[in-house]
């Protein structure tokens, strides 16, 4: 059995009994029931998927997934190719948003190169699990074959099954790769059945006229693959991106693992919604971070049947809601942890 079968198979319902005790620990600190909210919810959550009534919310990682495509052949984004690397640099020397938010949060960002067009060598901070240079233009062939997607995954679940391994309380998904909302589309479209017209939107930033070659460019490559939808790997594997793919695995072995996931935007959902597409109990696992403003991204959340936990009108990807979500979950923990019970502060429950 392969480790994609393996972690598939392993991951399994969240403990109903642990979410229920959890949550009767938070009914009795000392406030009304239920009058903190979603803080509440996130603890309980959190204590189940971890598997105990005290868990540890302060080991915080996020890993950013790096990729190139092959369809910014086509012009579908506003930038170049050559600044999916020039921005893999910019992670390692902490200067990029996700650096910023990681560091006000106590989070360590760890970098995946999964098919940057770009030989980096030997780098600090650089985890090296390059699949390929990127995936091929999906308007002439599909973007990867079924074996590179699987290995991809593999990487994911095995960063996933490490985090574990070292303490890691809980892991967050980033991306970076030009041209990765068209995937991204692309992935929703084709497991939707919705109009392409209906999930895809300007990313970086395109004009009214890219977004309408962006649109064509995705129907083709619908058309030309056929990806089946009631086959996730085989929509993975023609319209998706290597770092896609990497999350994916990231969210399959944290759920295998136990692992509290925090998904971050529109190209980290689509990663998350393959995974639950090939096993729809790893959403018990996941954490929406916030609601991005690609027009597709409502969607994919609605078929996870999730709610973000923000809305702030972000849409730079890296893992930046992450972060920012990170510290909500934290929050709530906290008052699972060190909030006093009506008991332990002597203050009377109820008249």
């Amino acid at each position: 059995m392969s480790l994609l079968q393996q972690t598939l198979s392993a991951i399994k319902p969240v403990d109903r009994t642990l979410l229920q005790a959890a949550q009767s620990r938070l009914d009795n600190k000392t406030k009304p029931i239920g009058s903190l909210g979603q803080l509440e919810e996130l603890a309980s959550r959190f204590a189940a998927i971890s598997g105990t009534l005290a868990p540890d919310a302060s080991r915080k990682t996020i890993f950013i997934f790096a990729g190139d495509h092959g369809v910014t052949e086509e012009g579908v984004s506003a930038f170049p190719k050559e600044v999916t690397p020039q921005m893999v640099f910019n992670f390692l020397n902490g200067g990029a948003g996700i650096n910023v938010l990681a560091r006000h949060g106590g989070i360590d960002v760890k970098v995946v190169d999964m098919g940057v067009d770009y030989d980096f060598g030997s780098l600090p901070g650089l985890i090296d699990l390059k699949v390929a240079n990127g995936t091929a233009n999906f308007t002439k062939a599909p973007a990867m074959t079924r074996d590179q997607a699987v290995t991809a995954l593999e990487a994911g679940i095995t960063l996933a099954t490490e985090a574990k391994s070292a303490g890691i309380s809980m892991v967050g998904t980033g991306d970076m790769g030009i041209g990765n909302t068209t995937p991204s589309s692309a992935i929703i479209a084709a497991l939707s059945g919705k109009p392409v017209r209906d999930v895809t939107h300007y990313g970086t930033g395109i004009n009214a006229a890219t977004l309408e070659n962006k649109i064509r460019v995705i129907e083709t490559a619908i058309a030309i693959n056929r990806p089946d939808p009631q086959d996730p790997l085989d929509v993975l594997a023609k319209l998706g991106g290597l770092e896609i793919a990497g999350i994916a695995g990231l969210v399959l072995g944290a759920a295998a693992s136990n692992l509290p996931v925090v998904v971050d935007g529109f190209i980290s959902t689509a990663g998350a919604l393959i995974a639950c597409e090939m096993n729809p109990v790893a959403s018990e696992y996941i954490f929406a971070a916030h609601k991005s403003v690609e027009t597709g991204h409502g969607f994919m959340l609605e078929r996870l049947a999730t709610k973000p936990l923000l809305d702030l009108g972000l849409r730079l990807g890296e893992g930046t809601g992450a972060a920012l979500a990170m510290l909500l979950i934290e929050a709530g923990v906290k008052i699972l942890n060190e909030m006093a019970s009506f008991e332990d502060a002597g203050v009377s429950k109820s008249r």
